[in-house]
């Protein structure tokens, strides 16, 4: 009886088109595995796999279909793989080897104004000079302190910089800096030591780089215009929700939205695609509605969702075509061209469409955090949407006999609205919930209450009123309506700011990529199927629940350049060799971690007392001494001959030096150097209950990938001193002032969305 059930079943799931959806899910899948593979695999043995399948498929009977579908299914698995072989190959991103200062002459593509009141510049490379680089990447990512009032995207610049190659992950196993680097063209980053100044430009643009200079220069035209109306952080996010431009959002304001679990709303998705839609489209037949005779002898639903397709491709292009609002805007156009010519909208469909085009052009985000979380509370979404009409039509409610009131009608609807935004919130809360701790470590407690909060504001004040203020902007109009959007950002800020100061610790520690992986296939199963299968994801939540914390957490951390070192040491706290270590790179550690405080560095030789400190390092005179609650001492050196003096006693002994080899002559502790870190990484160590033993893990391993290839060109490498600069270069350098971190300045454009 139950096989029957589920051949009925499965018959059933097959007569609706389900096969349909799961094709972006293995095509994606495919991806992952390249992605993950240990080493570069090559097109050969990729296209010779695939045709041998797609020759076996035709092979198979048709009437054995469930081998077909498996045979499928891995066709589909391997031409996801395949697609991003070839945008890897593609993309071919050269990439710096190592830091160097040289003079840099490049053509301005963006603008960003930061928080911090510094100008974050991306230029494609036109020449370099003292010393010209023989291997220079043709963009790079740069900051400086102030910018010539003529400058705009599509001006040629040059002035003295300090080029950094993108920075590898901060811990093994967290988000890889240089995969984002690479795939976004990016081959260096850094800061301006003089300059920039503006240069005259001997090339001549293509009409193609015209265009998208003008594109860009309009954008920024736009986000200074609301910034002059709205202003502050107000302006800030306004700018980010109209053009996309979140780069001057103050941190604070950032964290705050993080805490609350309303950061999704200044990343362009769903809710502002339909917002601008459905204003538009109301705006419009409003607006025919005036001429009755007009309105009775055309179709002005169409045109009104014509005018809305319209607006929202629009709207896609001057935002910057970000992955989630790629979907949201992929879905909405398939809706509304079926509007067009009257033909109904499947809307798990629409979902599964966008995927295999976002696939298909873009590979690689299927590894991040955005379009893994974008998917995910969509897909749930859409599920929930079609059991609740189902539900909603088998009841076959009888209608009320008579009309309620005006007040028991606001109230009814009302009520609605608010238990819509309530079961929206948790649905798309609960989706990605797993995607969100495992990629930032850290979830939002009070999610859930922020949401309901900030969405009326947001909904009735904030892009509708944004939306207007576009339309009215050409007419000189706009003040009044982003004005009103202003007034609704002011709003949420409030809000946000208020629950984030409630908010417990969001910080959750690591959770095992099976617990990922378990959740993922349980979430398929229950967005992709619409029978009684759909119970066949209990079983995989419940197994990737349980082995949520099946993941050993670390006891020492190093960073990749050597110079810092995290040890957890108990009692919630992190103890750290620099007394200003990098903020990015701790906030991230003290998430992973679970830890809350850092503790410093302390120098106890005043006292004449030279044993590890229980409080945390204790350094002097190069060498930074600490102890584990296992007993294993730490240790942190600046070279050998200051690491030899912790041979005798130590358990791990860092050293911040490329060029040592055989630091201790006899049994010799677990020793990392900074070419050991520069080749492979930062590294997580794992020590033995008792301290005696300890295993390290490095972020990165040999053979490289692409986007890797770089860091065998280093000098720390390669065993070799860091370049020594020629006296002219080095008065000219002033790092030490204005330098930016390097894992800030190659994150903080992906990192304030995901």
């Amino acid at each position: 009886m139950f096989s029957r059930a589920v051949t009925a079943a499965l018959a059933l799931e097959l007569d609706r088109g389900t096969p349909f959806l799961f094709v972006p899910v293995f095509l994606g899948l495919g991806a992952v595995l390249y992605y993950g593979f240990p080493y570069e695999p090559a097109f050969q043995p990729m296209i010779g796999g695939t045709l041998v399948i797609a020759l076996l498929l035709r092979l198979v009977p048709a009437r054995h279909q469930m081998t077909r579908l498996m045979a499928t299914a891995v066709l589909v698995c391997l031409l996801g793989g395949l697609v991003a072989k070839v945008e890897t190959w593609r993309a071919g991103t050269a990439m710096l080897g190592g830091e160097i200062s040289t003079r840099l002459t490049g053509r301005v593509v963006e603008i960003d104004h930061m928080a911090n009141g510094r100008v974050r510049l991306t230029i494609d490379v036109v020449a370099t000079a003292k010393p010209k680089l023989r291997y220079a990447p043709e963009r790079v990512r740069v900051s400086a302190r102030k910018i010539p009032p003529a400058l705009m995207v599509g001006s040629q610049i040059e002035g003295a910089v300090r080029l950094m190659p993108p920075s590898g992950p901060v811990r093994p196993e967290s988000y890889d800096f240089s995969f984002r680097s690479y795939f976004d063209g990016i081959g260096a980053s850094g800061f301006f030591l003089t300059g920039p100044t503006l240069s005259a430009g001997a090339e001549a643009l293509s009409a193609n780089t015209k265009f998208f200079n003008g594109v860009e220069n309009l954008r920024n035209a736009i986000a200074d215009r609301i910034r002059v109306h709205i202003g502050g952080p107000e302006g800030e996010i306004a700018a980010a929700l109209v053009v996309g431009i979140r780069a001057g959002i103050p941190e604070d304001i950032n964290e705050a939205m993080r805490r609350t679990g309303i950061y999704h709303i200044i990343s362009i998705s769903g809710l502002h695609m339909a917002l601008v839609a459905g204003t538009v489209m109301s705006l419009l037949r409003v607006m025919l509605a005036l001429f009755p005779g007009f309105a009775s002898r055309h179709p002005v639903k169409k045109y009104a969702a014509g005018a809305a397709l319209l607006a929202i491709a629009g709207y896609l292009f001057i935002s910057g075509g970000e992955v989630a609002a790629q979907r949201s805007f992929l879905m909405l156009a398939i809706m509304l061209t079926a509007l067009l010519f009257d033909r109904g909208a499947l809307t798990t469909r629409n979902l599964a469409i966008s995927a295999l085009v976002i696939i298909v052009i873009s590979p690689h985000e299927v590894v991040g955090p955005s379009f893994q979380m974008s998917f995910a509370a969509t897909a749930a979404l859409v599920a929930a949407y079609a059991m609740w009409s189902q539900r909603r039509h088998a009841r076959k409610r009888a209608p009320p006999a008579g009309t309620r009131s005006l007040p028991l009608a606001i109230l009814h609807k009302g009520l609605g609205a608010i238990g819509a935004l309530l079961m929206t919130s948790l649905v798309a809360g609960l989706a990605t919930t797993a995607f969100g701790a495992y990629h930032f470590q850290r979830v939002s407690p009070l999610s859930l209450i922020a949401n309901l909060a900030v969405m009326p504001s947001v909904s009735l004040l904030v892009m509708p009123f944004g939306v207007l203020g576009s339309l009215a902007m050409p007419l000189g109009l706009d003040a009044p309506f982003f004005y009103v959007m202003g007034k609704g950002l002011t709003i949420m800020i409030a809000v946000s700011q208020w629950i984030s100061e409630r908010s417990p610790i969001d910080g959750i520690g690591l959770i095992s990529l099976q617990s990922l992986i378990l959740l993922t296939i349980a979430l398929v199963v229950a967005t992709m199927t619409t029978t009684w299968l759909r119970i066949l994801a209990v079983p995989f939540a419940l197994a990737g629940l349980i082995t949520l914390t099946d993941v050993r957490t670390p006891d020492v951390l190093v960073s990749e350049d050597g110079r810092l070192v995290g040890v957890a040491i108990g009692g919630e706290e992190l103890a750290v060799n620099r007394p200003r270590p990098n903020t990015f790179t701790i906030e991230d550690w003290k998430r992973a971690l679970r830890t809350e405080k850092i503790v410093g560095p302390i120098d106890s030789m005043k006292a004449g007392n030279r044993t590890p400190s229980a409080g945390g390092f204790d350094c002097h005179d190069g060498l930074c001494i600490a102890e584990h609650g296992s007993g294993a001492i730490i240790v942190h050196a600046m070279n050998r001959n200051i690491a030899r003096q912790a041979c005798d006693y130590a358990s791990l002994i860092v050293v911040d030096d490329a060029t040592v080899k055989n630091v201790c002559a006899a049994d010799p502790p677990l020793i990392v150097t900074k070419r050991e870190l520069a080749k492979f990484g930062s590294a997580a160590i794992y020590l033995s209950p008792e301290g005696q033993k300890a295993e390290i893990r490095f972020a990165l391993s040999e053979p490289y990938r692409p986007w890797h290839m770089q860091r065998q060109f280093s000098r720390e490498a390669r065993g070799k001193p860091p370049y020594k600069q020629k006296p002219s270069l080095a008065k000219k350098n002033v790092q030490t002032r204005y330098r930016t971190p390097r894992s800030q300045q190659a994150t903080t454009k992906h990192m304030t969305g995901d």
